[in-house]
């Protein structure tokens, strides 16, 4: 008898384990499918709305960041002091303009073509003084003699160099340039290059009145705002 109650309580303990065993097996079951769901209905939510997901504590956005507030920037745009030319104060100005008399034909109609400009912006006639020069060569020594003269408030440089067989070209051009940026320089008084560098005269006629407007008069129209410039904004 003491056999058989023995054989009885551990049928009945091995019944117990295998169903707590059994138990637990299906709670894990269930939990392991119920984290599959979470995570496959989290992954359909994320595809189709890649910046929203579900918390606790309801929607959030955890891609986004919220813009840092700007700080103030000590440097005041506002207060910055921008100085220009005008256009529409050039009379009592005083300009000289030298001229180069090789290819005539095309530093005359830029001559005139300047003094109408300076005309339409209110220069008078007996404060500008015209300088001709054999050639664009010449330009900026005389350009730089009459800046020092302390006459004058911009000096206007006129000239065309048209391209030939030769590099006489080069050599007349470079110096030209660089002779009117010397005389500036040195002078202290704006000295605004007019000289066209061609490579052939129809380039030079289109842009002295023809097709491609009138370079002496966008040059004289430089010249008043550099005048205006200086004399109202960097004068001593």
């Amino acid at each position: 008898m003491a056999a058989t109650a023995s054989a009885s309580a551990s049928s009945s303990v091995l019944h117990r384990l295998h169903d707590d065993t059994s138990s637990l097996l299906s709670s894990r079951g269930t939990n392991h499918r119920s984290s599959s769901l979470s995570l496959l209905y989290s992954r359909k939510i994320s595809s189709t709305s890649p910046l929203i997901q579900f918390s606790p504590k309801g929607l959030s956005n955890p891609l986004f960041v919220a813009p840092a507030e700007k700080k103030k920037s000590p440097f005041q745009t506002e207060a910055v002091r921008q100085l220009t030319g005008f256009l529409t104060k050039a009379e009592g100005f005083r300009f000289a303009i030298v001229v180069a008399r090789f290819n005539e034909i095309v530093t005359k109609p830029l001559l005139e073509g300047a003094l109408d400009t300076f005309k339409k912006y209110s220069v008078r006639e007996e404060d500008i003084n015209v300088v001709w020069v054999p050639g664009s060569f010449e330009i900026g020594l005389v350009a730089q003699t009459l800046g020092k003269s302390g006459k004058y408030h911009a000096i206007l440089c006129i000239g065309a160099v048209v391209r030939g067989d030769t590099t006489h070209y080069d050599a007349v051009a470079n110096t030209a340039a660089s002779g009117v940026h010397s005389a500036a320089l040195n002078s202290g008084v704006p000295c605004i290059f007019g000289v066209l560098t061609c490579e052939d005269m129809d380039q030079a006629l289109n842009r002295a009145g023809g097709k491609a407007g009138n370079k002496g008069s966008e040059a004289a129209l430089t010249a008043i705002e550099m005048a205006s410039l200086f004399e109202h904004h960097l004068k001593d």
